[in-house]
């Protein structure tokens, strides 16, 4: 999932942690889908919280489900391959997101996936910044 990436970390400190451990730091990142645009389909490595600061968002989930988000509202998006979903805006003003996770150094917001099975592939004319 691209956006414009208004990122902000907490500060690293030099604390040692067990190698088993994985580093990790809480990170804010705003979202923007244009209208007619969407996320492209996706999944997470970890679990994310949005909250939606402008527009209405409508997700798509693998199994078909449909939720729709409107400004004021939050979610939280599980992590993991087997929970594949499609962000949409359907409406006229762009949709705003303030979307936290706790990613290790590098890690991706979002991983591009095929759409699942039975679902449509995203064919939308505008993507996320």
């Amino acid at each position: 999932m691209a956006g414009r990436q208004a990122t902000a970390g907490r500060p690293r400190t030099a604390v040692r942690r067990p190698k088993a451990e994985v580093a990790s730091d809480l990170v804010v990142r705003e979202v923007e889908i244009e209208p007619g645009g969407c996320t492209g389909w996706h999944y997470h490595r970890v679990p994310l919280m949005a909250v939606v600061k402008s527009g209405t968002l409508t997700r798509i989930l693998s199994d078909g489900t449909v939720e729709v988000h409107h400004t004021g509202t939050s979610f939280v998006e599980p992590a993991g391959r087997r929970h594949v979903h499609l962000g949409r805006n359907f409406g006229t003003e762009r949709v705003v997101l303030c979307v936290t996770a706790a990613l290790g150094e590098g890690d991706s917001f979002a991983l591009p996936a095929e759409a699942p099975p039975g679902a449509t592939p995203c064919a939308c004319p505008a993507r996320t910044r």
